[in-house]
């Protein structure tokens, strides 16, 4: 508790190994609040200090805390095809609004090895011309990979943009069976 009896805000984080290179994941009381993509000391370090900003609460490293060991066990079957599916508590305190509404959809309505465009998304959510809106959620998504921005695609086929980078999205995508594996 802090001087006004107040529980503090424990954020706890680990840097996980990846295929698609080293993921910085970062949890509360409530459950996963952040993955960042490309983890080295910079990037970790700025995505520290922006969630101490958010939250009130500057990050602990702390791979070994129950907050994040079944986030890190799981994330590890994933990229080694062992998990289709999280099964992890999230917290939704970084992301409000329809940007919140459509990472809800996206998370619970596009399973493992299927992709869903923009425009299909937005409908889903009840705007059906919220396509744009819809990139600027994925864009903004706080939890890449769990809640799964990579399977949004553009509606003529191609793939889109992806705050982890193409190559990263492709990567994904092949793991999912969605795309050919990479040849090189």
């Amino acid at each position: 508790m802090d001087s006004h009896g107040q529980y503090e805000q424990r954020v706890v984080w680990a840097v996980v190994g990846t295929g698609i290179g080293p993921l910085l994941l970062a949890a509360t009381r409530e459950g996963l609040v952040s993955v960042v993509f490309h983890a080295t000391d910079e990037v970790r370090d700025s995505a520290l200090e922006r969630l101490a900003s958010r939250l009130g609460s500057k990050p602990a490293e702390d791979p070994g805390s129950p907050l994040l060991t079944e986030a890190i066990h799981q994330v590890e079957a994933y990229f080694a095809g062992e998990r289709r599916a999280f099964d992890l508590p999230l917290d939704w305190s970084l992301i409000s609004g329809f940007s919140r509404e459509v990472l809800r959809e996206l998370a619970a309505g596009v399973p493992y090895g299927t992709v869903v465009g923009y425009g299909d998304l937005a409908g889903r959510v009840g705007r059906p011309e919220g396509a744009q809106a819809v990139g600027a959620a994925m864009g903004a998504n706080p939890l890449p990979v769990v809640v799964p921005c990579h399977r949004v695609v553009e509606s003529d086929g191609g793939i889109g943009g992806f705050g982890g980078g193409l190559e990263a999205k492709r990567r994904l995508l092949a793991l999912e069976g969605v795309l050919p594996d990479p040849l090189f």
